[in-house]
């Protein structure tokens, strides 16, 4: 028996309150809801669980007793606040602002912090079998902090998954570039709006991967997309995912949240993501009563004060890319004097585009990579091994791609590093006027 195994009243609460989540939740899932969100809340929670425990039972051998109750009591709360999020998503619709910051926003970083927390105990592990070997009891307390990381990294998170910093984002296109995919520098502007540029640039505004939800507010969002039409873009392109399973349950709420866009409509273009599939008529009907242009494998052309922008929008495929993408680039050809813009949701397709036939492709999707040091000015992030372009501006010969942050975030669930981005392009190249 520890020190503290009985020097608080709340004990096993915790622990009794997640096994009955574990086996409570998916049942209920199954029930009321069906087998495929069961499985995925069993997945999860099989997951993100073992590693709280563990270091829910290690913290309390480790701190004061004074501190041991409140440690049992957080633990407890947040668990049980993650099981309740879980059992909402059964009848998933848009929550106030009190249910969100009370039980979503705990309850899914609680879980964050489980799924982090696994990986990092397993290669931490070696080490405490080890000191435990060796008989050096005192380094495993701190070593126990050193496991703890996660949940602390989790809850530093909260903040950089619900703020957004105003950027001004300047790159420019080229005559030349690298014959395989390689990552560009970009101009990042935080500090207010930075000197004119000698050339008059295409200012863009990109929207993408605002999933609606616990973390982006209907309030929230309109808010970031009025700052952002105050800044007179020349173009705005919408490039997909602006729902979750709340907001798909909530009829109405996209168009309110993309309200500021109506004044300037004419400008504005969109196109579908991925998860849009799973509510069309929702996305379809926001976008047509504010009267922005859904482009779905179609194009559509705009003179901007910094010229002609000729914009090819993409709908979301899985799979197929090359020949999706190659169909789609001969049935609308360049036009002559127009900036070839291509808006494309996942970047993947990058990679399969016929060669130097785009000047630009605007994607999201990513999340910027969602977990990774993007806020410390590094460029690496979960993606950076992987085939997909994270964030940032990217080139393969003539053509470039921008990756957007995105706004909000959709699955695993906190940003960890990688902020959401709310920016303005500034789009310049010699030969475009």
């Amino acid at each position: 028996m520890t020190p503290h195994a009985d020097a608080s009243p709340f004990a096993s609460l915790f622990p009794i309150i997640a096994l009955f989540t574990w086996l409570a939740v998916p049942t209920y899932a199954a029930w009321a809801r069906g087998r495929l969100y069961a499985t995925f809340t069993g997945v999860l929670l099989s997951f993100a669980l073992p590693a709280a425990l563990i270091l829910h039972a290690r913290l309390r051998v480790l701190l004061p007793v004074d501190w041991v109750s409140l440690l049992d009591l957080v633990f407890a709360y947040s668990m049980a606040a993650s099981g309740i999020q879980f059992a909402h998503l059964v009848n998933a619709r848009l929550r106030s602002s009190a249910f969100r910051w009370l039980i979503s926003v705990p309850g899914q970083t609680f879980l964050g912090a489980g799924l982090l927390a696994g990986p990092w105990l397993l290669l931490l592990l070696p080490f405490r079998l080890l000191f435990g070997a060796l008989g050096w009891e005192g380094v495993l307390g701190a070593w126990t902090l050193l496991e703890s990381v996660p949940l602390f990294v989790s809850v530093a998170s909260i903040l950089t998954s619900v703020a957004a910093r105003s950027e001004t984002v300047r790159f420019q296109l080229a005559n030349e570039g690298p014959s395989k995919m390689q990552r560009m520098p970009v101009e990042r502007h935080r500090n207010g709006e930075p000197a004119p540029l000698p050339e008059r640039p295409l200012r863009i505004v990109q929207i993408t991967d605002t999933h609606l939800g616990p973390w982006q507010s209907v309030a929230r969002l309109r808010r970031r997309i009025e700052s952002l039409v105050s800044r007179d873009p020349d173009l705005v392109v919408l490039t997909g995912d602006y729902l979750t399973m709340e907001s798909m349950g909530s009829p109405g709420c996209l168009h309110e949240a993309l309200a500021p866009l109506g004044p300037i409509a004419d400008r504005c273009v969109a196109i579908f993501g991925n998860h849009d599939h799973e509510a069309p008529d929702h996305v379809r009907d926001a976008l047509d009563k504010l009267g922005i242009r859904l482009l779905m494998n179609e194009e559509a052309c705009f003179e901007t004060e910094a010229g002609w922008v000729q914009v090819v929008g993409s709908d979301f495929i899985r799979n197929g890319h090359r020949d999706h993408l190659g169909e789609l680039l001969t049935k609308y050809p360049r036009r002559e004097e127009h900036l070839r813009l291509l808006l494309l949701h996942d970047p993947i397709g990058f990679h399969a585009l016929p060669e130097n036939n785009v000047d630009l492709v605007l994607s999201g999707h990513t999340h910027g990579g969602q977990v990774g040091l993007v806020s410390l000015g590094i460029d690496w992030t979960a993606l950076s091994m992987s085939k997909w372009p994270d964030q940032g501006l990217f080139a393969r010969g003539l053509s470039r791609l921008y990756v957007h942050r995105g706004t909000g975030f959709y699955g695993f669930p906190l940003r960890i590093g990688v902020p959401a981005e709310h920016s303005v392009l500034e789009i310049t190249q010699a030969s475009f006027a």
